[in-house]
């Protein structure tokens, strides 16, 4: 196994135990319960085809932005972090594809499982071309919403003119491979 894959395959094992723990001491607090599940847990549900979500998370600027203000695009959200060597790969790739489509329709949408100050150096460093949103736990939602659900970094969602769910990817996510989705869907 290559070293970059160890480090991610350890960086996921760590944010699912960080989530983890939270979780779990939020449920132990003073007064709650913690909940008994008894019921068989499903596989999680395909989000491929199904109509994404609404949703809204500030910029590193901390605006609010709204999935709808890309309406009629093709939109390429991409979940990832700073110490995400995966994630951290394909960004450059993702600049390039930005920019070589914007003007037919691409809209790529970077969200970051961070805060606006750790990655606004990161951002301005590598001249990202597209928005950057950020946040903790409601990434976390968001992402698991969108068919990660198991914490995966990176993680991509490609989403139809029409709003529907195209393509996902959980890991890295090769420049060939996102173009092939992109042009069939432009």
């Amino acid at each position: 196994m290559k070293q970059w894959q160890l480090v991610c395959i350890a960086g996921v094992i760590a944010s699912v135990s960080a989530v983890g723990g939270y979780q779990l001491q939020q449920t132990l607090k003073p007064g709650k319960q913690p909940k008994v599940v008894t019921e068989k847990k499903l596989p999680p549900k395909e989000v491929v085809g199904t109509k994404a979500e609404e949703f809204s998370l500030s910029d590193v600027e901390g605006e609010i932005r709204h999935l709808s203000e890309w309406k009629g695009s093709v939109i390429a959200i991409n979940f990832w972090a700073t110490w995400c060597p995966p994630c951290l790969e394909e960004i450059p790739e993702f600049i390039q594809l930005q920019h070589a489509y914007e003007a037919r329709g691409l809209q790529f949408i970077g969200v970051a499982l961070q805060e606006a100050e750790e990655v606004r150096d990161f951002i301005e460093e590598y001249n990202v071309n597209y928005p950057s949103l950020v946040g903790g736990e409601d990434v976390i939602a968001l992402a698991k919403k969108m068919g990660n659900s198991i914490g995966a970094l990176p993680y991509t969602v490609i989403i139809d003119r029409n709003g529907q769910i195209a393509f996902t990817r959980r890991g890295p996510l090769s420049k060939s491979e996102a173009e092939s989705v992109i042009q069939t869907l432009l």
